[in-house]
């Protein structure tokens, strides 16, 4: 008897994280499949003519549908079984990957583009909310970590698709990448499960899910002030990481005359690996953290930020390259501890019934004003403000986030 107890207890152990194993493979597919569209622009441009303002359409379609359905696909896994919407979403995203490797128009790519961004929404709120679902107390900020940098992985690995592009076809790509994923599901139909209700947070004394309505969710969410002020700061911080990323090329080829080509590779290759490294270490050390002190998860970012913000003020004001990328790697490296953490400080601060829904919303922010933020850095530029002030201003930004950050208190322990 007690080796059947002891086998169950090492199943109970051992399946959290084949789920975040799982999920880290889905995540990056997630993200390599909507990004390599962008690193075959010339192939695909031979085969269907269009202008560059179409070929933008295409991503900011995809951009717009993404962000906007992400609370209403949020809601979906709130209120139904979240694998199954995760397997649902992959499949039909991988299906949409195929059918784009038959497109012959424009308008059929950005048919397919919409299709994408409807599919994709469906993803990333419920993979999340099923992690922290399994994953309680010292283990939560760390299996986020994890699958925020399988996340990281499908945006590097991004060139894939503009290699088999060159090498092969654009149409390949799309065709090997959607079969990968249609095939994927199937596995993951025969791995991935809910876990129990009697597991879970939910008690016969709390209304299920099934019984929520999307009114009742936002009406909740957007009630709570303390969830108001998340979003509030997640908005300011996704305006800075998206202009950074959009236009850290730039500033390294200008700045210091590199070719397009090692810019790329500064602005890349360094500083997504720093940001793989933090995202895990954020959810190591908070989770260590908040054995001993309640408000780690909190904490933690709050330091990563003001950490970062001096980081991106010297990297935007010194004249050595080096000194340049090592502290742009150290804002990469810190920045991402609020990843690793974002799930985990929802589930101290709203009802466990919204989790999905609440980190729907801060998708959606996030889309919207990292779209501002790209397209204010361009304003900017166009009216001779140089790339190094906007830095600057994004490091007190910064400090600003962390400041509301420390102002957030737990409303409740759901671990």
């Amino acid at each position: 008897m007690s080796e059947i107890t002891g086998a169950v207890k090492l199943k109970k152990s051992f399946y959290p994280w084949l789920v975040v194993a799982l999920l880290c493979v889905v995540g990056c597919l997630n993200y390599l499949d909507r990004m390599m569209i962008t690193t075959m622009r010339g192939s695909i441009l031979q085969e269907i003519p269009m202008t560059d303002a179409q070929f933008g359409l295409l991503t900011s379609l995809f951009l717009w549908i993404y962000g906007l359905l992400s609370p209403v696909a949020g809601f979906l896994a709130d209120r139904f079984n979240r694998s199954r919407v995760i397997i649902g979403s992959l499949f039909v995203w991988s299906v949409v990957t195929w059918l784009t490797a038959h497109a012959t128009t424009f308008e059929e790519l950005l048919f397919t583009r919409a299709l994408m961004g409807i599919s994709e929404a469906c993803y990333i709120p419920a993979a999340l909310a099923l992690i922290v679902d399994y994953h309680r107390g010292n283990t939560r900020s760390l299996a986020t970590g994890i699958h925020m940098g399988g996340i990281m992985i499908g945006q590097s690995l991004g060139f894939v698709g503009g290699l088999l592009a060159e090498n092969r076809t654009w149409n390949f790509a799309f065709a090997v990448f959607g079969m990968i994923g249609m095939m994927y599901s199937v596995v993951l139909l025969l791995t991935l499960r809910d876990r129990k209700k009697e597991d879970t947070h939910l008690t016969d004394s709390t209304e299920t899910p099934q019984r929520i309505g999307f009114k009742i969710a936002i009406s909740e969410l957007l009630g709570n002030k303390t969830y108001l002020l998340a979003l509030s700061f997640w908005a300011l911080g996704s305006i800075i990481s998206w202009m950074v990323v959009g236009w850290l090329p730039t500033y390294y080829k200008e700045h210091f005359n590199l070719s397009q080509s090692m810019a790329g590779i500064y602005a890349t290759g360094y500083f997504h690996t720093a940001s793989l490294a933090g995202v895990l270490t954020g959810g190591y050390l908070a989770d260590r953290w908040s054995r001993s002190y309640p408000r780690a998860r909190i904490m933690l970012p709050v330091i990563g930020l003001i950490v970062a913000a001096p980081g991106i003020f010297i990297a935007s004001s010194t004249t050595v390259l080096e000194v340049a990328i090592g502290c742009f790697m150290v804002y990469a490296f810190t920045r991402t501890f609020l990843d690793a953490n974002m799930m985990p400080i929802l589930c101290m601060i709203i009802n466990p019934r919204y989790l999905a829904t609440g980190y729907g919303f801060l998708n959606m922010v996030a889309c919207i004003v990292g779209g501002v933020g790209l397209y204010a850095g361009g304003a900017l530029r166009d009216a001779n403000v140089n790339l190094d002030i906007m830095f600057r201003v994004a490091a007190v930004t910064l400090l600003i986030c962390a400041g509301l950050l420390y102002r957030i208190r737990p409303q409740k322990e759901s671990e």
